[in-house]
């Protein structure tokens, strides 16, 4: 059983890592995980069957600092905005200091001179550490719905 307070935390949590990838923030986009982390994108397809197949894997926050690095510095391509609409997070379990979460999501995304399209639906599954700093994600998969994502995934979900 989860607290008033404390799942006031986790809905601050979301919203806060939705403001900061929908402003484009990268440099704090890191900090909402631990040391030792895991992300990934992956096709629900491959999911359900558990294979371990993803569009975009990362094994620590060192290796999410090196995509902030890549988004900002070397990655070349069309500009657009994107706008992540997350449901209230369902508690899967809450034991001592760890909290498993499921939220749906859908990002929208928005190209200069272009209509909002959506881009990107499906569900957080996530996995939320207590520390010192607070609440910090040790593992966000996020399972996309479609088995085809539209062109490729530059910004994080």
């Amino acid at each position: 059983m989860l607290d008033f307070e404390t799942y006031q935390e986790v809905l601050s949590l979301y919203a806060d890592y939705a403001s900061v990838v929908d402003t484009n923030d990268w440099d704090k986009w890191p900090e909402f995980f631990t040391d030792e982390c895991t992300y990934k994108i992956q096709p629900r397809e491959n999911f359900d069957r558990g294979l371990p197949l993803a569009t975009l894997a990362f094994e620590s926050k060192g290796m999410l600092k090196d995509r902030v690095y890549g988004i900002t510095e070397t990655i070349f391509h069309d500009p657009y905005y994107q706008r992540h609409v997350i449901g209230v997070p369902r508690i899967l379990c809450a034991e001592e200091g760890r909290i498993d979460t499921e939220a749906n999501y859908a990002v929208f995304r928005t190209k200069p001179d272009e209509l909002p399209t959506v881009f990107n639906v499906g569900r957080y599954l996530d996995t939320i550490r207590r520390t010192a700093a607070g609440l910090k994600f040790e593992s966000k998969v996020c399972v996309f719905d479609s088995e085809m994502i539209a062109n490729s995934i530059i910004y994080p979900l």
